[in-house]
């Protein structure tokens, strides 16, 4: 893979908590060292600030975790700003990793009243429920759960809304940056997956909705609501209704086509979701409890369905490269082979102009795997940091980037 050429790359940040953020910074950490640029900022500051180049990233997409981080990146902060913010009150030792020492703008402190917020309304009315007489439901167990426990999340993502609005970018809409940023969110009561964005109208294709009626704040919020932690934000759409949404990877784990869609001929994406392979430090986790059991399940579907979609993309490619070799081997018509090549790439969703970079964990790195989903611990969170740096840096030794 060659970075000279590339017209127009992307970012997509997957979902995963303050792990997955974490994970983020060190995957931009190693781009930044490998000479890649973060533009952000209003439309006057990219303009002036950047010079195009080969190695500048303009579009953002960003699920959950990765909503936040990429709407502090596509509001001009730097790396360093951004590790600021979540190492207030706490240092993070980074252990040799080169940050820049200066940056212009400063990011407010990040925290846990910052990312929880009390959903007080409905533990109120857990009490009624429980109390109530004869269930409206009949059978054991599940019936019991289902009438008693109606409170939709523990928290809501209410403060981190605000701290996007009043912290991160004021004037909070899509269209007054100067970059473009994509947040991905899942609607609730639907199976769609909605993108917001600085679109001249909604619009719904199959099971994706196009959505330019959210702030960037809303949107984030929505994005990062994960059940049952969070309970689904709800956001006013063009007609007055409020319609609710939550965590952006419900529906597709890793959103690399929105930057495709929009353009990008190369796209780098970032998940931290990698299922945990049998150590003999660790043994085996049936030893560890009911949560780390359930994580390796959720991971191992994530997994699937990212690597269903890798394949997917890679077994395209190899049709159409052989098409286009065998013709040229037989010597057959050149107008023949273009016809079928474009009813590929129409029929397919394909561009063969578009490379993908995938940065992930080590398999094999089961302290990651450990690792609390939603811990500011500082020295939790410079390991993940730095397990983010090495992955992206031995992906990026392999293209040679």
């Amino acid at each position: 893979m060659r970075i000279k050429g590339k017209k127009k790359i992307g970012l997509a940040l997957s979902g995963g908590g303050i792990k997955a953020a974490a994970f983020h910074i060190g995957v931009c950490l190693a781009l930044q060292e490998k000479g890649f640029r973060f533009a952000g900022g209003t439309k006057e500051e990219v303009s002036s600030k950047y010079i195009s180049d080969e190695k500048l990233i303009q579009l953002y997409v960003g699920s959950s975790a990765g909503a936040v981080i990429s709407s502090f990146l596509a509001s001009g902060y730097s790396l360093q700003a951004i590790i600021s913010a979540f190492e207030k009150g706490a240092e993070w030792d980074l252990k040799g990793l080169r940050v820049e020492d200066k940056f212009e703008s400063r990011l407010h402190p990040i925290s846990y009243s910052d990312i929880f917020s009390l959903n007080g309304k409905n533990w109120i009315k857990l009490v009624p429920n429980l109390l109530k007489g004869k269930s409206i439901l009949s059978g054991g167990l599940e019936a019991m759960v289902k009438n008693g426990l109606k409170i939709n999340g523990l928290v809501t993502a209410k403060g981190l809304e605000r701290y996007v609005r009043e912290n991160v970018w004021p004037e909070n809409t899509f269209s007054s940056l100067g970059v473009e940023l994509y947040i991905v969110a899942t609607q609730l009561n639907h199976s769609r997956k909605v993108i917001f964005g600085n679109f001249e109208k909604t619009s719904k294709i199959k099971h994706i909705g196009w959505a330019n009626y959210a702030t960037i704040s809303d949107a984030v919020a929505a994005s990062a609501s994960l059940p049952p932690v969070f309970a689904p934000y709800g956001i006013e759409n063009e007609f007055g209704k409020i319609i609710y949404y939550f965590d952006g990877e419900i529906r597709d784990t890793l959103s690399t086509h929105v930057a495709k869609d929009q353009g990008c001929d190369l796209v780098i994406a970032s998940y931290s979701i990698q299922p945990y392979h049998y150590n003999e430090n660790m043994g085996s986790l049936h030893e560890y409890g009911i949560p780390l059991i359930f994580n390796q399940a959720l991971y191992q579907v994530v997994q699937q369905k990212i690597e269903a979609q890798i394949s997917s993309q890679d077994a395209i490619d190899k049709i159409y490269h052989a098409i286009r070799g065998y013709f040229k081997q037989k010597g057959l018509p050149e107008e023949d082979m273009n016809k079928l090549l474009k009813i590929i790439e129409e029929r397919a969703d394909y561009r063969p102009d578009v490379d993908y970079l995938y940065i992930r964990p080590n398999p094999h790195d089961y302290e990651m795997f450990f690792a609390d989903h939603f811990s500011l611990n500082p020295k939790i969170l410079s390991k993940i940091v730095q397990t983010g740096f090495r992955s992206a840096i031995n992906v990026l030794r392999k293209h040679d980037l």
